[in-house]
């Protein structure tokens, strides 16, 4: 087999030549696995490690400094995709690289900070973390170029870059998410890889692994950010066990999560939540109940993940799962349960009354940046998004560069940006805080 023009290499069962052609060929001593090649280059890239100083509920800078980032969330999810890739039969180092590079186009700040350069955007596109992950693993991500200088971002093989696509279609045809967010996969500019990585494939339909990495990213966020609410104190697990909390607790699931899942669905996934042998009914921070609260963990993604296997593998009995052979099978009363999760969280941490001029203040921020850096133009910018402002050839394409090099730094990066190019930042206000303030400022928010 050929790797898109190159030697001779390995291959999984179930992919074919065009699953692991380059979209520029490439010639490799060693017979390393096409995927498990995809796989190393994400894994080193530094896009991946500047994700464990980017926001994932809470800054890696605020006073949780035990939660997790994007990288540790991204790592996270990338174990469990490779659990569900073994056990349905797919390319393990597919569904990782998909899962590792998911996450890769997030800006400062979360989805809030996506948010934000949505709004300064809006008249070129807008931003969306998902295209920008297609745009760095496929152009900004220094590793393999032309004769000419023209960028292959990572030069991932057709089945990884489509796997990392979880929204295939691009911006004139966006869907909305359950947040009513559209969300595409692609910017016009980035239409060109588009178009080869999905050649042959079903128009707007994900493949199998794609559905693997999404499951896979619903399954630890719902888990992992209930445990790091839990262990920061903004839950108390025994609000959450309360009889007289029910009814309000299920209303702020609901407003949340949406309409999607009934209240009923939802009341009942809350019922076989609690009544897990592993579920909390306090909390205290001993040892003993981390230890439990670590096993409530594990439990629940082997519970998730087992379901999803299992009902996958009893529609398509027998069958070869890979690329667009089948799809993810989900029981209804897993989704209830894990959006039970979500709207735990979402109501408890992400909307809490206290965060909501945070929030506001990291939007600001963001924008007064870019703004900065529009203004500055190319003295200011990263050297390597210096040169791609002086080839841009309109307003347009020099906006997207400024979005590229904003959405490339780490939280505390943007932070110190802000007070070079604009000024002073109130660190408390962004939810930051100095080691000595850290106990009173999580107060002071909560």
């Amino acid at each position: 087999m050929a790797d898109g023009g190159g030697v001779a290499l390995g291959r999984p069962g179930g992919y074919d030549d065009h699953d692991t052609a380059r979209m520029f060929p490439e010639q490799h001593r060693s017979h390393r696995d096409n995927f498990a090649r995809d796989r190393a280059r994400v894994l080193h890239s530094a896009a991946l490690r500047r994700l464990a100083a980017k926001t994932q509920v809470l800054s890696p800078a605020s006073p949780a400094d035990f939660a997790r980032n994007r990288l540790t969330h991204s790592l996270e999810v990338a174990q469990v995709g490779r659990e569900l890739a073994t056990a349905l039969g797919l390319s393990p180092d597919v569904v990782d690289t998909a899962c590792l590079s998911h996450d890769l186009g997030h800006p400062p700040f979360g989805h809030n900070g996506e948010r934000a350069l949505n709004d300064w955007a809006d008249d070129i596109g807008g931003f969306e973390g998902n295209a920008q992950s297609l745009r760095i693993v496929a152009r900004l991500e220094p590793k393999v170029l032309d004769a000419a200088g023209r960028s292959y971002g990572l030069n991932l093989t057709r089945a990884s870059l489509d796997a990392s696509c979880k929204y295939p279609w691009t911006v004139e045809r966006p869907l909305p998410d359950a947040g009513g967010r559209l969300k595409f996969g692609v910017y016009p500019d980035d239409e060109a890889v588009f178009r080869w990585l999905r050649e042959g494939a079903p128009g707007r339909v994900r493949c199998i692994e794609a559905e693997v990495m999404d499951l896979s990213d619903d399954i630890a966020y719902s888990v992992h950010d209930f445990e790091d609410a839990i262990v920061n104190g903004y839950l108390d697990p025994a609000r959450l066990s309360d009889p007289r909390e029910h009814e309000a607790l299920l209303t702020a699931i609901q407003s949340w999560v949406g309409y999607d899942v009934t209240r009923d669905e939802l009341g009942d996934a809350l019922y076989r939540l609690q009544r897990l042998p592993q579920w909390l009914a306090s909390f205290s921070a001993s040892r003993a109940d981390l230890a439990r609260l670590k096993n409530l963990t594990s439990d629940l993604i082997g519970r998730f993940a087992r379901a999803a296997t299992t009902a996958t593998r009893d529609a398509y009995p027998g069958a070869l799962l890979t690329r667009y052979r089948a799809h993810v099978v989900v029981p209804r009363v897993i989704e209830a349960e894990m959006a039970v999760l979500k709207g735990i969280i979402g109501a408890h941490v992400v909307s809490i009354e206290g965060r909501k001029q945070l929030y506001k203040e990291q939007r600001r921020l963001l924008k007064r940046l870019a703004t900065a850096l529009w203004e500055a133009g190319s003295d200011a910018l990263d050297p390597v998004f210096a040169a791609d402002l002086a080839m841009a050839g309109d307003d347009a394409a020099r906006r997207r560069v400024i979005v590229d090099q904003v959405a490339s730094l780490t939280d505390q990066y943007a932070i110190g940006w802000h007070e070079r190019l604009v000024g002073p930042v109130d660190a408390a206000s962004i939810g930051v805080w100095a080691p000595r303030d850290r106990w009173a400022a999580d107060r002071a928010v909560r």
